[in-house]
């Protein structure tokens, strides 16, 4: 039985991105039950250390492909591929992230393999690997199997968890001969508008406004509360930001961004299908709307319908003063 390989993204200053590290250690334990070795690929300016370090999450063995840009999709899949295929891998493992998406359908494409998506665990069942896919808004959990090799399994974002296990890596050298269709692409500059440089995807506590707030101005208040919270950000639906009212960067949604916080408090947001996609995932969510109707409600942990303009100042002088 082959073992399993991860990709690790990184941000070209060799911080490992969380999603990246919980795939790691959840490869390394799957492998530890299938009698195989989990082990990671890594492109771009990585240093040995940065590399050997990643042993402390279980794999065993990094592969280093230097000359292949961070951020594209389609070099990194050559990348994979050749490991792959040259190194006889049962299954590639991908934590959550738009990156991690595209570079495994593209090398489920490549490779004619089976790919399961949006996967929330793994398991092990007679000697292979198991991915567990929620299904039906979410409602039943599917069993995916694999026929034939090479399995990709995408996770869904904080899908692992991270686990430090000690221990270093070995590093392997890749030289990997891109495809024409592979250098079409050039990376010109590397980043993304966060808005008020604030992660959302990375953040514990999301204050999610939608048109309730009634202006630009009322994403005030929702800032205010979440600087009240521990690791607390703002993030907005598709039509305050097509609005104007806040950046596109704290988008939600199936053109924005796919969160899981644990707590999602939707402040003024109706809980349109475009944007539940985006935070169903959440651990906990609270709305606050004034509409009792409001499809937010029917899918939200804990509803309260009132006034939000009078609601959150008291939350958030409530969290104050619990702090202080």
């Amino acid at each position: 039985m082959g073992g399993i390989l991860v990709y690790a993204l990184h941000d070209g200053e060799g911080n490992f991105n969380k999603n990246s590290l919980g795939a790691l250690s959840a490869a390394s334990g799957l492998a530890g039950e299938l009698g195989s070795e989990a082990a990671a690929v890594v492109v771009g300016d990585v240093s040995d250390e940065q590399a050997q370090a990643l042993g402390n999450y279980g794999v065993a063995k990094v592969y280093r492909a230097k000359d292949v840009p961070e951020g594209l999709a389609q070099p990194i899949v050559d990348v994979m591929a050749k490991v792959i295929q040259d190194d006889g891998f049962s299954y590639a493992l991908f934590g959550g992230g738009l990156l991690g998406f595209e570079i495994g359908a593209g090398l489920t494409a490549r490779l004619d393999a089976g790919v399961t998506m949006e996967v929330t665990s793994v398991k092990v069942a007679d000697g292979k690997l198991i991915a567990e896919r929620p299904i039906l808004q979410d409602s039943q959990i599917a069993d995916v199997g694999y026929v034939g090799e090479p399995g990709i399994i995408i996770g869904r974002l904080n899908a692992f968890d991270i686990e430090e296990k000690g221990g270093t890596a070995e590093v392997v050298d890749v030289d990997v001969d891109l495809s024409e269709w592979s250098t079409k692409a050039e990376m010109i500059q590397r980043g993304e508008q966060r808005g008020a440089d604030v992660d959302i995807e990375a953040a514990d506590i999301l204050v999610g406004g939608g048109r309730g707030l009634g202006s630009a101005e009322g994403f005030e208040a929702c800032e205010q509360l979440a600087d009240a919270f521990d690791n607390g950000a703002v993030a907005a639906t598709r039509a305050v930001v097509d609005a104007g009212w806040y950046p596109y960067a704290a988008q939600i949604g199936q053109t924005g961004k796919t969160v899981a916080p644990k707590l999602y408090l939707a402040v003024g947001v109706s809980g349109a299908i475009q944007h539940k996609v985006g935070m169903q995932n959440s651990e906990t969510i609270i709305a606050i709307n004034k509409d009792p109707n409001a499809p937010i409600f029917e899918f939200s942990d804990l509803g309260v319908v009132g006034d939000l303009n009078k609601i959150m100042p008291k939350l958030t002088e409530a969290l104050k003063a619990r702090k202080g």
